[in-house]
């Protein structure tokens, strides 16, 4: 049975989420699902805009043929071919053969190679600045490589004034019922997904998403409807502003991380103490994690959101404790910068986690390491507390 919302008087909402996917791209923990939105403009001439994933292609298909009621499908624009968005095209295509796919050259070279020719046949490459006119809408295209992958382009309805935006301004999380961001306490119930979902899937290409915010402020966009999670009506430059920040490496909040990796509890309990010696400082927001039981998608989300990063590890075959060489690593891949670090090791007999945590944290783009250190020799000693209180007072410096 179908199940579509009106976001328009001609433009309608007909995703679907799932609530079975345990990790989305097969990394990533989504205890809360994840949608994936496909929109139709009922004009002259009908217009598809994305397909969706398999998983839920069924109510994709019988809303289609809901809203269509028998007319024929002008065409689909691809915005993105990643198969959570284009793994049902070719089940459209021999639907509905009379439809006119409209992707950039790149993205119908990529489709190319997820599916068989005739997928392919009837297409219209289109490049930046080009548009397409079905009756009372024009669209145009504005192209974004590498947000996040490199066909990808969005598109503006100059009408009604709607950035159809990819997998810009996404969320994890399945929708329920309500499609719009307004009927939801959003920055209380979504904040943490969007985040986490930029952070780990689009954050390592600040600078294409930045070069992709240029453009949309030159357009009159009065609502954005991503592929993932609520649309936007209302209220926009507020999450604008937060992808502003996260693709400029600007921290969101002026806050505390403190990351460790504990064996036997010693370095939990290092960290507890600066947290607890930050706090009699004034320091209100601190988040500390261990991460060994915390995926490292929350600890890239995290790193992002705070302006000073605390990572405390034990020594572990002569190395750094595996999981947190994995959050720091992957921390790097996501390209974060600007951020003051704080280190604190442990080794009960050759302490080496410090020096390697460092060389990490240095290899990063405008990265400042703070001078205090500790090193912990199995537990925390008297010394290793003033070392503690150094920390929290060189941290908390900044926070005055």
């Amino acid at each position: 049975m179908y199940c579509t919302r009106v976001v328009t008087d001609d433009i309608h909402f007909i995703g679907s989420s799932d609530r079975r996917l345990a990790l989305f791209e097969n990394v990533f923990p989504i205890p809360r699902g994840v949608s994936y939105n496909s929109y139709i403009v009922m004009d002259e001439k009908t217009v598809l805009l994305d397909t969706v994933d398999r998983s839920v292609s069924q109510v994709f298909f019988e809303n289609i043929e809901h809203l269509l009621a028998g007319r024929p499908l002008d065409y689909v624009i691809v915005n993105h071919v990643e198969p959570d968005h284009a793994a049902t095209l070719q089940e459209l295509r021999l639907r509905h053969p009379e439809t006119t796919v409209v992707a950039t050259q790149k993205a119908l070279d990529m489709l190319a190679q997820f599916f068989d020719a005739k997928t392919v046949e009837n297409c219209r490459a289109v490049k930046e600045g080009d548009t397409l006119e079905t009756g009372r809408h024009t669209f145009a295209f504005v192209t974004a490589p590498m947000v996040h992958w490199p066909e990808v382009m969005v598109t503006y309805d100059t009408k009604d004034k709607v950035l159809f935006s990819a997998d810009a301004f996404g969320t994890f999380g399945a929708l329920n019922g309500n499609i719009f961001a307004d009927e939801y306490d959003f920055e209380s119930d979504w904040l943490d997904d969007a985040r986490r979902y930029y952070t780990n899937i689009v954050g390592k290409y600040g600078v294409q998403v930045q070069n992709l915010l240029k453009k949309a402020s030159n357009l009159d966009i009065r609502m954005i409807c991503p592929l993932h999670g609520p649309i936007w009506r209302e209220n926009l430059g507020w999450f604008i502003d937060k992808y502003s920040k996260w693709s400029s490496y600007t921290p969101e909040d002026k806050a505390v991380m403190i990351a460790y990796a504990s064996v036997y509890g010693d370095t939990a309990n290092a960290a507890d103490i600066l947290a607890n010696e930050l706090a009699q400082r004034g320091v209100r927001d601190i988040a500390v994690y261990d991460v060994s039981t915390v995926h490292p998608s929350v600890i890239v989300s995290e790193a992002f959101r705070c302006s000073h990063l605390v990572f405390a590890a034990t020594t572990y075959n002569m190395g750094m404790f595996v999981n947190m060489e994995i959050a720091l690593s992957d921390i790097k891949a996501h390209n974060l910068q600007n951020r003051k670090v704080a280190i604190v090791e442990n080794g009960s007999w050759a302490p080496a986690s410090g020096k390697l945590m460092r060389e990490i944290v240095s290899s990063m783009k405008n990265m400042t390491v703070i001078e205090q250190t500790s090193t912990l020799k199995s537990s925390v000693k008297d010394s290793n507390l003033e070392d503690l209180k150094g920390i929290a007072e060189a941290i908390a410096a900044d926070f005055c």
